[in-house]
Parts: C-alpha cells; structure tokens; sequence
C-alpha cells in the first residue's frame, strides 16, 4: 500500500511538473508574440490571422486559403473581405469562427489556381497572352498590388498576324526603340486603377467582372515581325531587296521602332579623302529635323560659307555628323538654264510634287539652324491667310532661296545625259568645264569661294546649243528642243532650256548672296545627275510591259 500511495505522488508530482513548464512555454510564447507577432511569417503584414482559413468560391471549385498567403499580398479585394468580417465579430463581442462566411466569385478556376499559387509564394509566369490577360485582369479587380508589378516586368505578349509572340522588355532599350506600340499598350493597362480600368464597377457581391481583349496586330506579318525582333537582338539580317527593306522599315514606322528604323533606311556614310571629311548619302524623304546641322567652310573667302550635315537620329554621333549627300529622285527635278544678267547661263532646280515640299521644309530647318526666320512672309498677310501652315511649302517662301533653287554645275559632277556620259570632252560643253576651272565659285572638291557665286558655268559659257525636232502628229506638228549631239536642252514653254533629272544627288552649301531676301542662300551643288534632255531622249529608254 505504501508503494502505491509513493507512485502515485510521484506521477502527480510528474504532471504538475509537466503543467507547470507547459504553463511556463505558453507564457514565452505570449512574450514572443508580443515582441515579434510575424515570428512565422516574417515578410508578412498580419492583415488577417496568419493561422486561420478562408474559404474562398472560384468558379465550382472551393479554395481554402490561410490567413497568411492573403495577406502576402494585400490590401487585397479578399483580405478587405474577411477582414470586415472579423472586425465586425469584435465589435459584436462574437466568435470570429462561426462569422467568416464563404466568399463567391463567378470566375475560372484554372486562373485562380495560378493565383492562389502566387499567394502562397510561388512565382507564376504567364505562358500565352491571353493567360496574361487572364491573369492581368484578375489581379487588377482582386487588387494583388505584388502580383500587378510582377505581371508589369514580364515579358509583352502579344498576337501579330495570329502567331503568338512573347518579346522581352530589353529588346526595347535601344535608344529610339521606346516608347513603342507594345509599351504604350502596357501602360494603356497598368497606368490605370481599377476603378479607371473597370468604370462603373461595384465589387461588392460582384459575380463577374468585365473582360480585356489580349494585344493582339491581326493585320500584320508575322514573318516581318520576327525579322524585326531578329534585327532588335543585334544580329544581321540580308535584305532580300528593296521591296523587302520597304517591308521592314513600314512595320518600324507603325510599331514606332524609331532606332531601328533609322538602322533601315537606305544610306550610305563614307571618307570623302579629296575633302577630308566623312559623307552620308540619303534620300530627301528619309531626312529628318533633328539630324540636321551647319558645319563651317574652313580657310573660305566667303565668311558665311559652310556646309549642311547630318547624323541619323539615334544611330550616328551627334557631335561628329557627316556631310550631306542629299539624293532626289523619282524625276522631281527640273533643270533651268538662262541666260544670266552677266553673261554666260544660270542654272535653277525647279522641284515638284512633293519633293517640292519637303525640299521647303529642309530650307525652312537649315533657316532655323542659322537663327533665321522660317519664311518671309509678312506675319499680318500669314493671319490673314490662315497662317504660316494653311501656305502651300515652297522653297521661295523661305530666306535662303527662290522658289527656283540656285544650282551650282562644276568640273566635279559626274552627269549622265540621255544615257551617255556627259564630260569636258562633248564638242558642246568643252566650254562649259573650261569656264567652271576658272570660276570663282566653290568645286565640289571643296576649295575657297568668293565673289557672285551664281553658277560655275554662268561666267563666259554660251548659251547651248539646240535644234529644232518636228514631231509630226495628226492635227499639227509640235515642236520639242533637242540636244544638238551630247549637248543641248529642251526648250521650255519660256523659252528656257530644261533638263529633267530622274536622279541626282547634291551637296548643300550656305554662302553669301549680295541680292538675295537675306544675307545668305542655300544653294545645290551637283555631285552625280542622271538626266534627260528631251521627251524623245526619254521615250527611247522606255520600256514595253513584261520586259526587262
């Protein structure tokens, strides 16, 4: 009996000792507690009890998610939800179990699975971009601010030509390349709040939010695309032809890849070892605003002479441009010879369509660059008018030329007329190129200038020569100026001569003019022309349909 009565003291001892370090873990575990309440969950607020259940109702499936993983990403649509409720059960004085009560949503379940898998703490990387939309348009009416900025630094999905594309946001870093078609549609979505992006919407006891159209270009080429996306890692591509570089560079336009483009357009940028400077050569419809400046002409007579350069926006070296070679082409180019005021012929460029405008817009930038105005026209007459952009752009509207551009032909040029070679050899024009070597205008090669620079040829030079070529047509005979062997012009409606250039390729040079609208003129000097003299030289180098 006495051994009885000692164990069962000692177990009674045993079990008080037991309560007691029991009590005693439980009263350290309060302290943590108080000390460190997300000592489990440390990168947690606790928004909602870490410990507890939430059931939440996707869709026909249940989700029971813990306190925690609402609250890693939170202020959430779910966490404002349960949390109402369990501040409710406070103030009522009520068990928080038997209120939390079931929430509903009338959404996919596939998507929220990704989803709860992101509250959980795994990362969630969308496959397509229609599960991107899913998922974007989820996180934006739930409100999960972590798994918006997630969704923000993935990579763009979008549809171009019904072929899926998922394009990495470095591609963009490239200078010119941003802001583009695929960023500003992203910031089209992630700009805006909720509220913004679902106008009009309450979600409270919502069922179904609205629903966003994936990014998607249906009109465009899938092929093109991924050359473009080729060319925006830093590999080459060969360009078939020009029709597929004017592919290329069209979809750059539309997706607004301004870097890129300006990789495209066609040019060509070399040393000029005769005038010791570097050349880009580019057409007048590919020159833009930004890429123009003035470089001085060194060790000139002429203080104002200097010379237009350009450096591709975003490609080339602003501080060290090179000078321009501007190519005209597609016959816009008319030719005028005239006998001048002091003898000999003076050459005009007239241009057409709308090579005529772009040519004033050049001359109305090349103005500014020189801090002159833009045009000549009186400000009262231009109010009066509509102003300065109800005007039709020409180049006589500016201060640096006449409507009919000042053209300067020298030894230098290398002209092709009616398909042959045109040099100081042709019988007609020896005296042209002996009259340019003893010209004090400026040669292409670059030399001093001075004194009235209207045109090399416009010293002693005859007028040309010409004969008279009956067309004999029904109804009367019409009489066109034809060249009299290699030389010679087309004898316009005024009597003047006429070249009409299928393309060339200029130089730009300020100089002083004694009486011009302003102190100086821009005028163009000829570096290579291919030219036609007459309609007959033309319809001999026309060619029947379906031949080469």
């Amino acid at each position: 009996m006495q051994q009885q009565q000692q164990q069962q003291q000692q177990q009674q001892q045993q079990q008080q000792q037991l309560q007691q370090q029991q009590h005693d873990d439980d009263d350290d575990d309060d302290d943590d507690d108080t000390e460190s309440p997300n000592l489990h969950s440390p990168h947690i607020p606790k928004i909602l009890p870490h410990e507890r259940v939430f059931p939440i109702q996707i869709g026909t499936e249940l989700f029971k998610l813990s306190g925690a993983s609402l609250s890693s990403d939170a202020p959430s649509y779910f966490s404002q939800y349960f949390h109402c409720q369990i501040k409710g059960a406070e103030e009522n004085g009520d068990d928080i179990g038997p209120v939390i009560r079931t929430l509903y949503i009338d959404r996919d379940p596939v998507t929220f699975r990704d989803i709860s898998l992101h509250l959980q703490g795994y990362h969630v990387r969308p496959r397509d971009s229609t599960h991107f939309v899913r998922l974007f348009a989820d996180a934006q009416f739930y409100n999960l601010p972590k798994l918006i900025s997630q969704l923000y630094e993935e990579s763009i999905f979008t549809s171009v030509g019904n072929r899926e594309f998922q394009v990495s946001r470095e591609l963009f870093a490239g200078p010119g390349n941003s802001p583009n078609f695929f960023t500003l549609n992203q910031a089209l979505y992630f700009s805006n709040n909720t509220d913004e992006l679902f106008p009009g919407l309450e979600r409270v006891k919502l069922l179904r939010p609205p629903s966003i159209m994936p990014p998607s270009v249906p009109h465009r080429s899938p092929e093109i695309f991924a050359e473009i996306l080729h060319l925006l890692r830093g590999y080459p591509l060969a360009i078939r032809d020009e029709t597929h570089r004017a592919e290329l560079i069209r979809d750059c336009k539309y997706f607004n890849f301004k870097g890129l483009e300006q990789h495209l357009v066609p040019h060509s940028i070399s040393f000029n070892l005769a005038r010791q400077r570097n050349e880009i050569v580019m057409r007048l419809r590919d020159i833009l605003k930004s890429g123009i400046s003035i470089g001085p002409e060194h060790n000139s007579a002429d203080p104002l002479a200097a010379w237009v350069m350009y450096a591709r926006p975003w490609v080339d070296d602003g501080a060290r441009p090179c000078e321009l070679v501007l190519e005209i082409g597609d016959e816009n180019t008319r030719l005028r010879f005239s006998p001048s005021v002091g003898g000999g012929t003076s050459v005009r460029a007239e241009f057409v369509r709308d090579a005529n405008s772009r040519i004033a817009k050049l001359f109305e930038t090349i103005a500014t660059k020189l801090n002159l105005p833009p045009t000549t026209q009186p400000l009262g007459l231009l109010m009066a008018k509509g102003g300065a952009s109800s005007q039709p752009p020409t180049p006589g509207n500016t201060p640096l030329s006449e409507d009919l551009v000042r053209v300067i032909l020298d030894p230098e040029a290398s002209v092709v007329l009616d398909g042959k070679p045109w040099t100081a050899a042709d019988e007609d024009f020896g005296h042209v190129y002996a009259a340019a070597a003893n010209s004090s205008a400026p040669s292409s090669a670059g030399g001093p200038g001075g004194g009235d620079l209207e045109s090399p040829i416009s010293s002693t030079a005859p007028p040309f020569k010409r004969r008279r070529v009956e067309s004999h047509a029904r109804g009367g005979g019409v009489a066109f100026g034809a060249a009299g062997g290699n030389g010679g012009a087309a004898v316009g409606a005024a009597g003047a001569d006429e070249w009409i250039v299928r393309a060339g390729q200029w130089r730009l040079r300020i100089q002083g003019a004694k009486h011009g609208k302003s102190a100086v003129e821009c005028v163009l000097v000829a570096v290579k022309l291919d030219a036609l003299s007459s309609e007959h030289a033309r319809n001999s180098q026309r060619a029947f349909l379906g031949t080469s």
